[in-house]
């Protein structure tokens, strides 16, 4: 059984959808641990009332240090951000052992600054005719990690950056289960090759 642990900074969809999709789907992992970077972020709530355990970084010493040791202490072996906003600390001991969704397809529309409705008003600006959401692994740069999958969608006439984010969730509901059950099974193996711009 894969340890999960997941990172949240909002709402935690993503990471009560990912628990959801561990059972239905019978995949060999489990959430061990959700952390949160501050009490009052919406998906603790959320989260806990999924039957998921959740943390809180505010205890003494750097966030970094306190989620090394909450993730160490559970066991985890795979650390997913679900949509956590803060810099992770990913090396040493989780090089290669970190993935991120992403709401856009990667290399485009990725690095500092650019997450949530930021991302979807830089896609409608651009003009382009599709979207979706990019799977990698993390290293210390922004968004550069390994593409490990991409789901698309169409930009449609008139989308707003609701109505497209509406329509990426869908489709990273899907794309990060995915991922984990591909981790789960071997078929992709730890560590994760890192791959920086």
């Amino acid at each position: 059984m894969l340890r999960i642990g997941g990172l949240i900074s909002g709402g935690g969809r993503t990471a009560v959808n990912l628990a959801e999709r561990l059972r239905s789907d019978a995949i060999d992992a489990s959430i061990e641990i959700v952390i949160a970077h501050r009490a009052d972020v919406p998906g603790v709530a959320r989260c806990r009332a999924a039957g998921l355990h959740v943390a809180i970084t505010d205890g003494p010493g750097s966030v970094a240090d306190q989620l090394d040791a909450l993730l160490q202490a559970h066991r985890v072996e795979l650390v997913c951000l679900c949509g956590y906003l803060r810099k992770f600390r990913v090396a040493p001991l989780w090089s290669g052992r970190t993935i991120n969704i992403h709401p856009a397809l990667l290399p485009d529309f990725g690095g500092p600054g650019m997450y949530g409705d930021r991302v979807h008003a830089a896609v409608l600006r651009a003009g382009v005719s599709e979207s979706g959401c990019t799977v990698h692994s993390v290293d210390e740069d922004y968004d550069c990690g390994q593409i490990l999958l991409q789901r698309r969608c169409p930009v449609v006439p008139g989308d707003s950056s609701a109505s497209l984010a509406a329509r990426v969730f869908a489709e990273e509901c899907r794309a990060l289960p995915e991922v984990v059950a591909r981790i789960a099974s071997g078929v992709i193996s730890f560590p994760m090759q890192q791959v920086s711009a």
